[in-house]
This record gives C-alpha cells, structure tokens and sequence, in this order.
C-alpha cells in the first residue's frame, strides 16, 4: 500500500514538474519570436528609409529630408518625402528589389506611387518571388516632377504565427505524453527554433572580418576599421568575388562622410588593401570602367 502511494506520488511530482517545464519553455520561445519579429520589423523600416533616400538622390535631391515611414497596416508601409521630385521607373524599380533582398521575410509586394493631393496612383509594380509573375509596365518613361508618397504592400507570411500556435497547441499533448510514460528515464524532447545566423561576422579566406565591432582579424592578429572602411567592406564581403560599381560605393560613403570626390573613394580603398595585406589570397582589384572586386583564392 504504501509502495502504491509512493508510486501515485511520484506520477503527480513528475507529471507537475513536465508540465512547468514544458510552460516555461513555451513562454519563453513565444518571447524569442516576439522580440525576432520585432527586430525584423525594425530593421524593415529603416530599408524603406532608404529607398526613399536613393530615390531622392536618383532625382537629384540631396538636401530634402524622407519623413518618417508610416505604418498602414501590419504588412503595409508608406514613404514619405519632404518635397515634390521625379522618378524614373526603371530606377525605383531597380532600389526596391536590390533593397528588399535583405529583408528576411519579404518575398512578394505590391508598390504603388501615390499623387498626395487626390491619392491617385501615378504608377505601380508587383514583384514576385516567381520573377514570370512580375508585373512591371512603363520601365522608362520618366514621371513628371510632384508630390508623391510611396505605398508599399508585403504579401504576408505567416510563418511566426504557425509556429507560435504549434508551440501553445503542443503543451497538452505533451502532458499527455510524459503522463503515459512516466517511467522513462529521459523525457520526449521539444523541437526549439534554430539559432539564427550570425550576419556580423564573415570569413574572407583566413581572415575574420567581424562589421559589428569593425575589426579584423588575421592570423590572429587584429586590426581595426574605420566606420567607412567598415561599410565598405561589408558591401565586399557580401558579394565576394563580384564586381561592385563604383558608383554604388560612393553612394555608400556619402551617407556618412558628406559628397566627396573619386580620389576619396580610391583612398579608402587603398587603406583596405594595406590592412588586408597579410593575407595574399586577399585582393581588392580594379574592374577597369565598372568599380572594383574582392578576391579571393582558394
């Protein structure tokens, strides 16, 4: 008898500390998806900041400012712009796709340019993961100077909400199950979400480029980056082994260190290649007429 009570009381604490276990555990993913889709989100606005700053410069406007981005709806955005200007299609069409590869979970969206007086559409484009399903018309015709907003519209995913509803709608199940085999030594195991990959931190060769910390590190040796040495980089290590333009490059700096002159852009270029120099498998080369490419050997 007492043997059986012994037995009862064991079930009941396994079977309490299993389903504590397994509610922690959920709530603490849930948080974990929270706070990744809110760091998504965040990263998400500041793209669309700059499709409106590469815009303003494509029409030649340096000085006016992009307002604040404006959230419509949960998957719907809208640019806006201090001052009237022009825009070739072909160029925003251009911005947009080459911006919003970096957006994790963008795959289709509609973008239409608004006319601010009577919110009438003076162009628009879908791009699609499908690239037969885009629908781009009028590549070329330049539009006319004005007041425009742009609106652009993310097919949604669904994938956060899926996995935040198996996560609740999987504890009672596994209740169950750690009831019906209490007597197993090792409890059923949740699947957890997989770590997400570090982007900071790139491997060039032998040499650890690490962009959150601008530092690189060579044959244990380290050796520090400027913020524009840093930026510059990056845009490289990206696309190792591609030719980057330099007139991409140059807009890239002029974010930071104002508009400067080609001999500027050829100086930070020549400090990288100093800096990068312990490893000879390493090279920036010129791609005479187009910009520059980073080498690298096996």
């Amino acid at each position: 008898m007492s043997n059986s009570r012994n037995l009862f009381s064991g079930k009941r604490k396994y079977l309490f500390g299993l389903a504590l276990l397994l509610f922690i555990s959920v709530i603490f993913a849930t948080f974990s998806i929270t706070s990744n889709d809110d760091f998504n989100i965040s990263k998400r606005e500041i793209l669309l900041r700059r499709i409106g700053h590469e815009l303003l410069l494509q029409s030649g406007d340096s000085v006016s400012r992009v307002l604040p981005v404006k959230k419509i709806t949960e998957n719907e955005y809208q640019i806006r712009f201090e001052n009237e200007f022009s825009f070739q299609p072909d160029s925003l069409v251009n911005i947009t796709q080459r911006l919003l590869t970096k957006d994790p979970l963008v795959s289709d969206y509609v973008v239409t340019i608004l006319n601010c007086g009577n919110s009438s559409m003076a162009y628009g484009y879908t791009i699609s993961k499908n690239r037969k399903e885009d629908n781009i018309p009028c590549i070329g015709r330049i539009q006319p100077k004005a007041c425009y907003v742009i609106n652009i519209k993310f097919k949604p995913t669904g994938i956060h909400t899926v996995k935040s509803g198996y996560l609740l709608a999987g504890l009672p199940f596994l209740a169950l199950v750690g009831f019906l085999f209490f007597r197993s030594a090792t409890p059923r195991k949740r699947k957890t979400l997989p770590d997400s990959q570090d982007t900071n931190t790139f491997t060039l060769g032998s040499v650890l480029f690490d962009a959150k910390n601008r530092k690189l590190i060579i044959n244990e040796n380290t050796i520090d980056l400027t913020a524009t040495e840093t930026r510059v980089l990056l845009i490289f290590a990206l696309s190792p082994n591609e030719t980057i333009e330099r007139s991409r490059l140059q807009k890239e700096i002029w974010e930071d260190e104002g508009v400067i002159v080609g001999r500027s852009l050829d100086m930070f270029i020549s400090k990288l290649r100093k800096k990068l120099e312990l490893d000879s498998n390493i090279n920036i080369v010129v791609i005479r007429g187009k910009g520059y490419k980073l080498e690298i050997s096996s």
